[in-house]
């Protein structure tokens, strides 16, 4: 088998490197271990006078990362424009903050066509192409328009959202339509596969029978593949980092006093201005935990061209003063705020330091932060983790201290518990926890996935039909010549 992995972002996994996001931390030590060519974005784009893909080799671990320079005329319509303006707010049930044109979702083809040229240079006969994420919902199509039959198989790693809400989306029944040119598509929860499966019904008038649906593509299958982690390594990672020179001065530095931690992207997501007012509402209604608990924010600036990350990010920082403006001593901050990344290893022995981890999105996919948490964790003395219902990982992690994450006296008091728990139940509901993380890891979803695609590529792959013509007037993806040079 010959594994070709795409997604927008790649990782190199250089030590102390921060991580550029959950999906890249995630593929890292799959990619580095299997073999993989691993294609994405290098962050650089380039004008129109060299269109066609050339992509950068770099070895990784017995893998390799194949990054390529998107076209310039297209990237910002790409990826802040319909992936992040459009797509983002949606899958995320914020279709409020949709902000997009039509020219927005034709660089989105575009750029899907341009990727899908540069992955002919790694096609062999037993290649299978594994897609990963919104950036390249439509990938799948723009390959088979290029004549490729292998197995290709997508993972998303976002929720899908009701129907009401991904109808908001421009163009979205033509998205949907190029997503069943993959022979099978994972999601992270039944919900969000159940959710797709009424936007085939409404949308396209298509039947779903025992996770199997036929379209001019031919057989897709929908199956749910919950991402995970490997606990045990990060566990060692955990134990490891508590002599590193951050971690040790967090602890120092807390005098006694517990502590909770947050680590998320600045993404509206992420629930952090509800999270903030519910640490507030927390010191306000039990004054006791003033100077005995505080919290950690490490919040990652992300996508800042965008007007609502921009706005959010403002937000926050506001919240963060008046909160430690109206609580806080002159020997004591109530909530430390940081805008950088740190590396998986820091921050595994950041999260062994915590007594509480905190991680209350409005909606996410996964939220892997939750999982590192529990396995960072000493298991003679472990943290209790404090879990928004509305994150996928709550379909496992039931034994976290589960919350609304709209409810901020509820939050309130639920962190409040958190930092009293006594060590028996904290034992008890993290060696509950770990179990669960062992017995779905990464390298479980991996190879459960890549299961899948093989079973369905034997049974199916003489039921492949071509994709149909583009609609009359479209101005996408195939606008651009599929004839291509590789270097």
């Amino acid at each position: 088998m010959n594994l070709v992995v795409v997604s927008n972002r790649v990782a190199r996994g250089k030590a102390n490197e921060p991580m550029t996001g959950g999906l890249a931390a995630a593929l890292l030590p799959v990619v580095e271990n299997s073999g993989a060519v691993w294609v994405g974005s290098s962050g650089r784009v380039r004008d129109g006078a060299q269109m066609e893909p050339i992509a950068q080799i770099e070895q990784l671990g017995s893998g390799a990362l194949a990054l390529l320079d998107l076209p310039a005329a297209h990237y910002a319509g790409y990826y802040e424009g319909f992936a992040n303006s459009a797509l983002w707010p949606a899958l995320h049930s914020r279709s409020d903050l949709i902000r997009v044109s039509h020219d927005d979702y034709r660089s989105y083809r575009e750029v899907n066509a341009f990727v899908a040229r540069a992955l002919l240079r790694f096609q062999k006969p037993d290649t299978l192409f594994w897609i990963q994420d919104y950036h390249f919902l439509s990938l799948g199509a723009e390959l088979r328009t290029l004549g490729v039959k292998s197995p290709i198989g997508f993972f998303l790693h976002t929720p899908w959202p009701a129907r009401s809400v991904i109808d908001s989306v421009p163009n979205h029944r033509d998205l949907v339509t190029a997503m069943l040119a993959y022979d099978l598509i994972g999601f992270q929860t039944e919900d969000d596969r159940d959710n797709f499966i009424a936007c085939l019904r409404a949308d396209l008038g298509l039947q779903v029978r025992d996770g199997i649906v036929r379209s001019l593509h031919g057989r897709t299958r929908l199956a749910v593949f919950p991402i995970g982690i490997d606990a045990d390594k990060f566990a060692q990672q955990a134990a490891k980092a508590a002599s590193h020179p951050d971690v040790s001065r967090l602890r120092r530095s807390l005098h006694g006093e517990k502590l909770a931690i947050g680590v998320d992207r600045l993404d509206y997501s992420k629930g952090l201005v509800n999270r903030i007012n519910a640490f507030d509402r927390m010191w306000a209604m039990h004054p006791t935990l003033l100077r005995a608990a505080s919290l950690l924010q490490i919040a990652t600036p992300s996508r800042e061209s965008i007007e609502a990350y921009g706005n959010l990010q403002s937000e926050v920082a506001r919240l963060v003063s008046e909160v430690n403006g109206r609580h806080g001593e002159v020997d004591w901050t109530p909530i430390r705020y940081l805008n950088k990344g740190y590396g998986q290893g820091v921050l595994a022995g950041l999260y062994r330091s915590a007594q509480v981890g905190v991680v209350t999105p409005l909606h996410d996919g996964m939220n892997l932060v939750a999982k590192e948490y529990v396995a960072a964790q000493s298991p003679a003395d472990p943290g209790v983790l404090v879990l928004s219902k509305f994150a996928g990982a709550a379909n496992e992690l039931d034994a976290a201290l589960l919350v609304n994450p709209h409810d901020i006296d509820g939050m309130a008091r639920t962190i409040a518990m958190a930092l009293s728990m006594p060590l028996n139940e904290r034992r008890m509901r993290y060696e509950i926890m770990m179990t669960k993380l062992r017995r779905h890891s990464i390298q479980q979803w991996f190879a459960d996935f890549l299961e899948a695609l093989q079973d369905g590529d034997a049974q199916d792959a003489a039921e492949i039909e071509p994709l149909p013509a583009a609609p009359a007037g479209f101005l996408g993806s195939r606008s651009i010549s599929s004839t291509a040079r590789y270097h």
